[in-house]
């Protein structure tokens, strides 16, 4: 009897031992996997809503966490229309950076109705001192250094595309680290430490884009809108006007005519169309003239998200200038 019960006692210890080796290990397991997660766990929910800005916030939380996206695949944010999960994720948001209301003002009665809760970055705002003047009438002299006026006299707005200087887009990611650090102080240091990566790979890129596009600096060529300031002046480029005055209005007939003498006058090589609108109409635009067609694209379409398709973006666009104007 006695041995039995020594027995079976010592087959409960064994078993006791056995759960607590397997609880021991389902523990180590599950903190394995939450550690390899990283430590996008209670990340701030941040939504951006154009793909290039994006990238660059991508880019800071690299490790941390993801950035949502509200613009996806080719729409632009030229008269976009919110779909009812885009309107949650804003609404659910802890932080959303935007350019503008003069490039997003479709975000401008949405994000007035957001809580106090949600922090708002609005680049444009921010920047404002770098900006470059709006171009009014779309033929533009190449010296003209400050905002002409509105139909009602008013000083022009800055134009908001700023991210396609790759130098503006620095201070871009120095603002959004600072944000995000005051959201979320113990990543700060995280946050800053990816700030600086990407402003060492926007500094090279910026490098790299001078040494490829030195060579076309001196054509002529027009685009379809006014979204290529920055990257004219980086890089020392010459466009000499826009197809269209507002992006979100098709030009008439009487438009039409003009840029086609223009480029009879100023020889221009190549008249650029953009993804998001008519390419027909450049098509029109350059018949009988002797100038190319090509795309540019300022807000990469068909790119995948994520900090690389910055570094795509602006690769894209100097590629595209240059099978043009050669």
């Amino acid at each position: 009897m006695i041995m039995l019960y020594y027995n079976v006692l010592e087959d409960d210890v064994k078993f006791m031992l056995t759960e607590f080796q397997l609880m021991r290990k389902s523990l180590c397991l599950g903190l394995f996997f939450l550690l390899s997660a990283g430590s996008a766990w209670g990340a701030p929910r941040v939504v951006v809503s154009i793909k290039p800005i994006h990238a660059l916030v991508a880019g800071v939380m690299r490790g941390v966490g993801e950035p949502q996206l509200l613009i996806e695949g080719g729409g632009s944010p030229h008269g976009y229309v919110l779909r009812p999960s885009e309107a949650r994720a804003l609404s659910q948001a802890e932080l959303i950076i935007w350019v503008g209301p003069q490039l997003e003002s479709f975000l401008q009665k949405p994000l007035q109705t957001l809580g106090r809760s949600a922090r708002q970055l609005e680049l444009a705002e921010v920047l404002k001192p770098q900006l470059l003047p709006l171009r009014e009438n779309g033929h533009w002299d190449e010296h003209e250094e400050h905002a002409g006026e509105g139909e009602h006299g008013h000083p022009l707005a800055g134009n908001p595309h700023f991210w396609l200087d790759p130098l503006l887009a620095q201070r871009v990611a120095i603002e959004v680290a600072t944000l995000l650090g005051a959201l979320d102080p113990p990543q700060r240091e995280v946050y800053q430490r990816n700030a600086e990566r990407l402003q060492q790979r926007l500094t090279e890129l910026h490098s790299q884009l001078q040494r490829r596009l030195a060579p076309v600096g001196e054509i002529p060529y027009l685009v379809f809108h006014d979204a290529y300031p920055y990257f004219e002046k980086a890089y020392g480029l010459r466009a000499i006007g826009s197809i269209s005055l507002n992006p979100e209005r098709k030009p008439g007939a009487r438009r039409i005519l003009q840029m086609r003498e223009k480029i009879r006058q100023l020889q221009a090589r190549c008249v650029f169309s953009e993804p998001q609108f008519e390419p027909r109409l450049v098509a029109t635009i350059i018949e009988g003239t002797g100038a190319r067609t090509g795309v540019l694209d300022p807000l990469g379409a068909d790119l995948p998200a994520g900090e690389e398709s910055y570094f795509l973006l602006l690769n894209r666009l100097a590629d595209n200038l240059l099978e043009g104007l050669r």
